[in-house]
């Protein structure tokens, strides 16, 4: 608030005193049949309002108040200069050279008060963190690209874009090309249940412009992987303002960030996950069901998302507890919709409505085995194959990593993150007979991003150690991907 100046005594003129004699007799009322000129009274000066409580001292938020434990809950940040800020852009100026830069938001991040909307330019191009996420994610494929392609002598002499698109791109686009019964000729066509249908559709809507299927899969792995980069610096800086560039940048520099520069449905996966759980954590209950349940056409894990959700809705202060979304509960439901389409649709074609588990059992081994059944399992299998023997110890590093992570969430009791993992500690660690495709899957894992954003920030010695290790692995696993060898 802006301190008003206290305004000038106002005072009236008087005539200049004789040169000599007595004083003139004041002149009365009575005199004259006026009043009498007065001095006006000083305005006194008004105290400036003491700042919002919120404006003082953030709290970083516990448990229940939007259904998670922040990641630095046990250190206070202070914000007035952001609520300063805030401020500026109510009244339409740029303080602290931010308004600009968030004047696009719909609210203020956590459930306050509406902002107007500006769609041009869009957020990304005018808010630097923004930016900052753009900028990992083109470094990031530069870098893949440049090394994809000096990893290729005397290691294979495929085509640059069929490196980028094996195993499973191939799949979606027999899918998009020929449906689930597959192109003719193909052996191995009764598998492809197994892949759920976001990716194929998405490339068979894409086929009038972009005929080249290959080419098709990998425009959609690096748009949706911008977008999943912005989604995760976004939701990343709304629990710790800073930490969304590190996050970022671990995602994209992980071990298996292969997949996301690919023709894999790992990154249009995220760009419709990340959002859905920022969307979320801000009490935008249908929208975030909109992107959840498209996350659940591309993969299986949308299921276990939507179960994240409603664990936070059922505990955030901005879910069931607040009177505007008590209604909203039904659209949790939504997720399930395209699973139960799908599980129809194969019901109706082959009989069999539970396809996907079938598939993945006879070509994948995936059924129910204890635990320490299936780490023996991997274990020997990795001196089966000598060429495979540094994934299988991947996917043991991976599982070690599943395992400390889901612990540390119920240890913080972030219900909702611990909600969305529980489901793949079950999957991966009992559900398949060996460890298959786990370190794929840490990509989808967005509390580990979001807590090596958090490390970036209040720990960088930590960060800086963690991201040491990864590279190395990232760099040897882009350079088997694109010549050929599986790495998961």
């Amino acid at each position: 608030m802006e301190r008003t100046p206290p305004r000038e005594p106002v005072r009236t003129a008087s005539l200049p005193a004789a040169a000599s004699g007595p004083e003139p007799a004041p002149v009365t009322p009575r005199d004259t049949g006026t009043a009498p000129e007065t001095v006006a009274e000083p305005v006194p000066e008004k105290a400036p309002a003491p700042p919002p409580e919120d404006a003082r001292e953030r709290v970083p938020e516990t448990a229940g108040a939007d259904g998670s434990v922040t990641l630095a809950r046990d250190e206070v940040e202070t914000v007035a200069e952001d609520e300063a800020a805030a401020g500026g852009r109510a009244n339409g100026t740029a303080t602290g050279g931010r308004a600009d830069e968030h004047q696009q938001e719909d609210d203020t991040g956590d459930g306050g008060t509406a902002v107007q909307r500006r769609w041009w330019p869009p957020r990304f191009v005018t808010d630097a963190t923004d930016r900052k996420a753009l900028l990992i994610w083109l470094c990031s494929h530069v870098g893949f690209l440049i090394y994809a392609y000096l990893a290729a002598p005397g290691r294979t002499t495929d085509p640059f874009i069929n490196r980028l698109t094996r195993w499973d791109a191939e799949n979606f686009i027999a899918i998009a090309d020929y449906g689930y019964d597959g192109p003719p000729g193909m052996q191995d066509s009764a598998k492809l249940p197994a892949f759920f249908p976001g990716m194929a559709l998405l490339i068979r809507l894409l086929k009038p412009i972009v005929h080249d299927g290959r080419l098709a899969t990998v425009l959609i792995s690096l748009v949706a992987s911008a977008v999943a980069a912005v989604a995760l610096s976004r939701l990343a800086e709304h629990m710790l303002k800073g930490s969304g560039p590190f996050a970022v940048g671990a995602l994209f520099l992980s071990p298996f960030a292969a997949f996301l520069f690919t023709g894999y449905s790992e990154s249009l996966f995220l760009a419709l996950a990340f959002p859905a759980w920022l969307l979320a954590r801000k009490g935008r209950w249908e929208d975030a069901a909109l992107c959840a349940a498209a996350a659940a056409a591309v993969r299986i894990s949308g299921l276990f998302l939507a179960v994240g959700l409603v664990v936070m809705y059922l505990v955030a202060a901005n879910g069931r507890k607040a009177p505007e979304n008590r209604r909203a509960w039904p659209w949790l439901a939504l997720p399930a919709v395209p699973v139960a389409l799908y599980t129809l649709y194969h019901w109706t074609r082959t009989g069999d409505p539970l396809a996907y588990n079938s598939v993945q059992a006879q070509y994948w081994g995936r059924h129910t085995v204890w635990p320490w059944e299936a780490f023996l399992n991997t274990w020997n299998m990795s001196d089966d194959v000598p060429s495979l023997t540094t994934s299988y110890y991947e996917e043991i590093a991976a599982a070690a990593v599943l395992l400390a992570l889901a612990v540390w969430l119920a240890v913080r009791r972030r219900w909702p993150d611990l909600a969305y993992m529980v489901p793949q500690v079950l999957s991966f660690l009992t559900l398949s007979s060996f460890y298959l495709s786990i370190g794929r899957a840490s990509l989808t894992w967005f509390p580990l991003w979001l807590a090596l954003g958090w490390a970036g920030v209040k720990r960088p010695w930590l960060f800086w150690t963690v991201m040491a290790v990864m590279l190395p692995v990232m760099a040897i696993n882009v350079g088997n991907f694109t010549t050929g060898a599986w790495i998961g």
